[in-house]
Formats: structure tokens, sequence, C-alpha cells
């Protein structure tokens, strides 16, 4: 009862938001881009939290299980990636005055490739968020939901339209503020969480620092082996592509960002909240390694899955019901804030890309209520799959279907040539398919496994497609 309380009392605290930035107008400009008045420490400090899902809040304390801190020098990718992003595609999305970031491919290359290009991003979005969703479903259910009799066919809907009902008006401009709210929530339940299992293990912060330090876990960089996935230089490219590709060519990511005053405000935001993730996740880590000892200390037996190491301590009740609290406002914090940008961006996309109907008030209600509604069937269809090895192949799904959105912008960006259109969908659809091909064939024949790395090699692929396709007269 202290945890459905905390999300009752949590999410009328949205709706409160909600009726307050959008009570005047609830005008398409408004859903999209939030008339573009939005101030820019608000956006980086909430983009922050959007970006960390609720599987982060849960998983990436449990990765130094086995991988230590390598994460890490992925993280420091992630700067330069933001960087590149805020100098090298904002200026573009400005220049044209974007609603949605795919309209530039229509100017660029022409109506198929953009088609093909939001088409991508639908997909991509739609079960990579979904799949993450239902993890958090999936955890509230198990520890808390089932205990009362509530079915999980009943929880999801009422999850989603939770959702729905905060962002159905104000859309963009309400989540700028609401992500700021939740970004908040989620690293103040963090940094109480790690306050009580340094005092569970008996420690001031100065001894639990040191500890970590000298923590065999606490190994953040790999230079020595490079056909591991964990090498620096593989980590550290594959982060900045990752940010590229999944922010700066991500609709759902880019659209707050979109919401600046101006190009000089957007990228002051991208580049202050592109330092946030090393931090943000060496609170993580760092938490995953405290949680470690106190297993250690107090004889615990750790769990065959690293994502339910913070749930083993934190939703059993072990370290005392305000860390309960804390766990339930955090990971409701990371997942309302990444399902929430996530509907409104599949909706804008849908409305603007897909139906060319930027300025439909009614179309865009009834679309974002139908993309709730199969947002919900999605994550339903998942329990009943019950598969760990599908949800997997949902994730590396997603992972191939953005390399072809960075071929698309990066041939549109680099080279002034035009393609024969008409193609473009065909390109984009074989090379995800040969680099699945390309993966397996070298996994079993050479024992190379490719990690973030298949991300380049699709989208160069994709690139070398769309050259192929060029027009000769253009």
């Amino acid at each position: 009862m202290i945890i459905i309380i905390t999300i009752l009392a949590y999410f009328c605290v949205l709706l409160l938001f909600s009726h307050i930035t959008a009570r005047r107008t609830s005008s398409n400009e408004t859903f999209y881009r939030a008339n573009r008045r939005s101030p820019w420490y608000m956006v980086a400090f909430g983009m922050v939290g959007a970006s960390i899902s609720g599987i982060t809040f849960v998983s990436v304390p449990g990765m130094v299980m086995k991988t230590d801190m390598t994460y890490l020098q992925m993280c420091i990718g992630f700067i330069l990636g933001y960087f590149l992003v805020g100098f090298l595609l904002l200026p573009i999305y400005y220049r044209y005055n974007l609603t949605t970031i795919y309209s530039y491919l229509q100017q660029r290359l022409g109506e198929r490739s953009y088609k093909t290009g939001a088409s991508f991003f639908l997909l991509s979005k739609m079960t990579g968020a979904a799949v993450r969703f239902f993890v958090v479903c999936i955890l509230l259910q198990r520890f808390v939901l089932d205990g009362v009799g509530v079915p999980f066919w009943v929880t999801v809907p009422m999850m989603v339209m939770l959702i729905w009902l905060y962002t159905r008006k104000g859309g963009i401009k309400t989540l700028v503020w609401t992500d700021s709210f939740q970004t908040t929530c989620m690293f103040a339940a963090l940094i109480l969480i790690i306050y009580h299992v340094v005092a569970a293990l008996e420690m001031t912060p100065s001894e639990a620092i040191t500890a970590i330090a000298h923590d065999s876990h606490s190994r953040i960089f790999v230079f020595d082996d490079w056909m591991s996935k964990l090498n620096f230089w593989k980590q550290f490219l594959s982060g900045v592509f990752v940010v590229i590709v999944m922010t700066g060519l991500d609709q759902d990511m880019m659209q707050k960002n979109l919401t600046c005053k101006s190009l000089r405000e957007a990228q002051k935001d991208v580049c202050t909240y592109g330092f946030a993730f090393v931090p943000a996740n060496l609170l993580f880590l760092s938490l995953g390694v405290l949680l470690m000892m106190l297993a250690q200390k107090q004889g615990v037996a750790l769990p065959q899955a690293p994502d339910d190491l913070l749930p083993m301590f934190a939703a059993s009740g072990v370290l005392g019901t305000l860390v309960v609290v804390l766990f339930t406002i955090g990971i409701v914090a990371a997942s309302f804030s990444s399902a929430d940008s996530a509907l409104t961006a599949i909706t804008t996309s849908l409305c603007v890309d897909i139906l060319g109907k930027k300025d439909d008030v009614k179309l865009r209600k009834r679309m974002h209520l139908l993309v709730a509604f199969v947002f919900m069937l999605f994550i339903i269809a998942f329990k009943a799959i019950n598969s760990t090895s599908v949800i997997d192949a949902i994730y590396i799904l997603c992972s191939y279907t953005y390399g072809p959105l960075l071929g698309l912008f990066a041939f549109s960006l680099l080279t002034k040539r035009q393609v024969n259109d008409r193609w473009s969908p065909w390109v984009c659809i074989a090379s995800p398919l040969i680099c699945f091909a390309i993966d397996t064939l070298t996994s079993q024949y050479v024992g190379y496994k490719f990690g973030y790395e298949l991300l380049m090699l699709n989208g160069a692929l994709t690139f070398a497609g769309l050259a192929l396709i060029k027009k000769r007269n253009s």
C-alpha cells in the first residue's frame, strides 16, 4: 500500500504540472514544439532524466557484477557525441525550422527517403519504449500488485493511461517541466538509497568512496584486449555514435531540444547535459559496488541476473521502508520520463511525417490516444510471450533499425548528391539484413562478436547503398 500510495501521489504532482502548463492552450504548436519558449537550462536538466529509463535505473548498478565500471568508457564517448549533435545536427534543424527532424530528409533526398526514415524511427521507438516500460510494469507487478490481486492486464492500461492523461494537452511543453521534476526525484532517490546502503555498511561517506576505489569491480578502462567488447576505443567510439544516432537522429530525444528559443540556447542545452552522464552513471555503478559489499557482509547470495541486484535489496524492504519508497519513486520517475516523451514523439512523427497533417488538432488528439492504446497492446503482448529471448531479440532489432537512419542523415549531410528516391526504402531494408549476416558469419567462423560497433557498420552499408543509387545527372 505504501508503494501504491507513493505512485498515486507522484502522479497527482505530474497532473498538476500538466494543468499549469497546458491550461491556456492545447494547440499543435504547443504540443509539438512548446512554442519554442523553453528555458535551455530546464531542458538540459530534464533531458538527463529522460535519457535514463527505468531499465537503466535497475540495470546499471548490476553491470558491475560482470563488466565492472567499464560502462563509463562509453559515457566518456557520449560527451563528444553530444558536441557533434550540438554543432553538426542542431544548426540544420534550426535552419530549416523543423517540427520533426525527418522532414530534412524530404527536402534533401525525397519523399520515400523521408517516409522510410520516419518509419524506421516509429518501429524502433514503439518496440524499444514498450520493452523498457514492460520491465517496469513487471517489477511493480511482482513486488506490489500481485500481492493485492491486481492482474497484469489491468496494471498496464492503468499505467499507460496515467501517462496519457498528463501529456494529452500540453505535449512537449508539459514534458519539459515534468522531466525536470522527475529528474530531481530520480537523483534524490538514488543519492538517498546510496546513503542508506553506506549506513548499512557502517561506513562514513569518505570510507565508502575509498572502499569503492579499491574494490576489484571499480575497473574502468580496458586497453589491452582488442577482441573484447569492453576495449576502450570500441566503447568510446560506440558511445559517440550511439549519441549521434539515438539522440541526434531520434525525434523523441531531439523534440525537447527543438523547443529552445534559439540555436545558441539549444547548443548550450545539449553540451551541458552531455557532461552529466559520466557523474550520473558513476553514481549508479558505485551503488552496484556498495550493494555487492553489503551482500557479502550479510552473507546474502548474489542474484544470477545482474538486473536483480538493486531490486533484491530495495524492493524487499531489507534496507527499510523509506528505501522501498525511494526505489519506487526512482524507478517510476525514470520510466515515466522516458515513456511519456516516447508517446509524444511517436504522435508527432505519425501526424507530421506519415499522415502529413501538422495543424489538425483533432487528428493529433485521436492519434495520441491510438498510440497509447497500441503501446499498451505491445506491453501486454510481451507478457503473453513471456520469453526473455524474444525481448532480447526486440532489443537487437532496435539496434539494427537505427543504422539506416545514420546512413540516411550521413549521406544527406556529407554529400550534395541526389538519389533515385524509389530505391531508398530497399537500401534501408537490405542494410540491416546484411549486417545480421555478417555478424552471424564472423561469430561462427572467426569468433568475433560485434557489439555496438554494428551500428557504425549498418550506417556505412546504408551510406554505400545510397551512393550506388545516386542520380547520374545530379
